[in-house]
């Protein structure tokens, strides 16, 4: 028995239990109410629809990977970090190292560099990343709107990695704006039921 663990560990569970129930549940009921039927909202309900779902998906998933984590603790049993707040990241590359760290490794360590990772050219290392995202989109399940979602994260790397080659530096505020507004427009594709709801929830915030 080590108490240092014990009590590290019931802290992570009930700050991962309280994430998901107080946090996620709540930002939940409008998200599902807003995604039932995308069609009928306005600008204002099609934002809180979005932002609401962009917020429960991450206390969800990282409430529920700090009790993993936390759990783990009890047992002396060491799990990595999935999370490092990534909605607080500055570009797309920035975000994936913050978010679903374990995934990231994965796609990095078993796609993108058996694939060539970034040393057979420019044109392949477009099309590594590409193809990498294009499969963490199928990893999440198997329909076209996954897919989509992992092609928005793919170019967008992209253009990240051409964007660097000219070494603009851009505000951080304005590069915090853009990526988590950018992610939070992809996780439309990522929670709509079909390509028609989609739109409809893009149509009613823009």
């Amino acid at each position: 028995i080590n108490y240092q663990n014990l009590a590290a560990g019931l802290f992570m569970f009930f700050m991962g239990f309280c994430k998901k129930v107080i946090i996620a549940d709540s930002f939940a009921i409008p998200a599902n109410i807003g995604y039932a039927d995308p069609s009928t909202l306005g600008m204002i309900d099609g934002w809180v629809t979005s932002l609401s779902y962009a917020i429960q998906l991450y206390f969800d998933f990282s409430g529920y990977s700090d009790m993993a984590i936390g759990a783990a603790l009890l047992f002396n049993i060491h799990i990595s970090q999935n999370f490092n707040s990534p909605y607080n990241a500055l570009s797309i590359q920035d975000f994936w190292r913050r978010w679903h760290m374990t995934l990231s490794r994965f796609l990095r360590d078993y796609i993108y560099i058996p694939l060539g990772g970034s040393k057979s050219g420019e044109f392949r290392t477009l099309r590594n990343l590409l193809v990498t995202f294009l499969i963490g989109g199928i990893w999440h399940g198997a329909g076209w709107t996954f897919i989509m979602w992992g092609a928005l994260h793919g170019v967008a790397l992209i253009i990240h990695r051409i964007w660097g080659r000219y070494q603009i530096k851009m505000p951080k505020v304005l590069a915090w704006f853009l990526t988590f507004m950018f992610v939070n427009v992809a996780w439309v594709f990522f929670r709509a039921v079909t390509f028609q709801n989609a739109w409809d929830l893009l149509g009613a915030m823009f």
